[in-house]
């Protein structure tokens, strides 16, 4: 090889260096993003992560850098995922998506802080101590998506109180086996008989629906998943093809086709995530930092999958909605 061409070699490889790489090595902090998630259902609330991250005074591309790592719906891929931010030594892990990230981001480091976004209980995950002084290094938002099961199964119940059994399907993880015997318990509290199938694969997903049908379930609750939020276009299809009344957990899959969610605001959970990561950058510990609760839920239905299921919404459920999807 001539010298010419070695040196246009290293000129151009210099240049095509991330432009994150250079920030770290100047001094610029780096925050990982782990997500369950891909980045086309999670783009929505990125923007209020950015914006709690700004009210910091950190600015991406400016004094911070932001690296992201997406499993797409594969916990497997997570592990790998975050062992490579902490061989970058990132400044901050922030673990969205579901607890499965949290979950592999704590098991690959106890220094680096991580702020968290869960649906499960961090105490009883054995993430942090106390909601209030969580003690170690992982603090953020805890959405307790399990507790929403009762709520969730009684508005679907409210709009089929004639179905003699509803459908549940849940997915693989460590609040699983919790969830079940959640909904359950809230099952024969409302005098309603439930049958919870698992899906951990697109086929099993595919199986489900009519596996509900056939056993003449009325309606059907999705229980939040990462897993599911990357499915979502296939669920809403699933539930339009079998006729199955579907209860979701967050408003995107009613924005998609879906019949009727009920679960915390998104985007105030991602902004307060941005918040923390900020404080953290700036010196403060997530020990000393609270695990933040919603205080924002909403209902939202899809007026056209109403109308095209033949329901006619409840005024009991009408009176408690957010927005409704025309």
């Amino acid at each position: 090889m001539q010298r010419r061409e070695f040196i246009t070699l290293i000129s151009g490889a210099s240049l095509a260096r991330p432009w994150a790489v250079q920030a770290q090595q100047a001094g610029i902090p780096m925050i990982g993003y782990l997500s369950g998630r891909s980045e086309a259902v999670e783009k929505p609330v990125l923007s209020a992560f950015r914006q709690g991250l700004a009210g910091t005074g950190y600015d991406e591309g400016r004094n911070v850098t932001i690296e992201f790592q997406w499993a797409d719906g594969d916990p497997e891929r997570l592990q790998t995922l975050a062992a490579d931010f902490v061989r970058r030594r990132v400044a901050v892990i922030v673990a969205a998506g579901g607890e499965n990230s949290i979950l592999a981001a704590k098991g690959a480091t106890s220094t680096i802080p991580i702020v968290m976004n869960s649906g499960g209980d961090p105490v009883r995950l054995g993430l942090v101590a106390s909601l209030n002084r969580p003690g170690g290094n992982v603090t953020g938002v805890n959405g307790f998506l399990g507790d929403l099961l009762p709520k969730q199964l009684g508005l679907l119940h409210e709009l089929v109180p004639k179905a003699p059994l509803l459908g549940v399907l849940f997915p693989s993880g460590p609040s699983t086996e919790a969830a079940i015997a959640n909904i359950r318990i809230a099952a024969r509290a409302i005098g309603v008989r439930v049958m919870d199938l698992t899906a951990t694969t697109d086929a099993q997903i595919e199986a489900a629906f009519p596996t509900f049908a056939a056993h003449g379930a009325g309606a059907v609750l999705i229980n939040a998943s990462p897993f599911f939020v990357t499915r979502q276009d296939k669920l809403v299809a699933l539930a339009a093809r079998y006729a199955l009344p579907t209860m979701y957990f967050r408003r995107e899959m009613v924005d998609a086709g879906g019949l009727i969610s009920y679960g915390s605001d998104s985007a105030d959970g991602y902004r307060t995530m941005g918040i923390y990561t900020g404080r953290i950058l700036r010196g403060e510990k997530p020990a000393d930092l609270p695990v933040m609760q919603p205080t924002k839920f909403e209902v939202v239905v899809n007026r056209k999958t109403a109308s095209a299921l033949g329901l006619d919404i409840p005024p009991g459920v009408l009176a408690i909605v957010n927005d409704v999807i025309e």
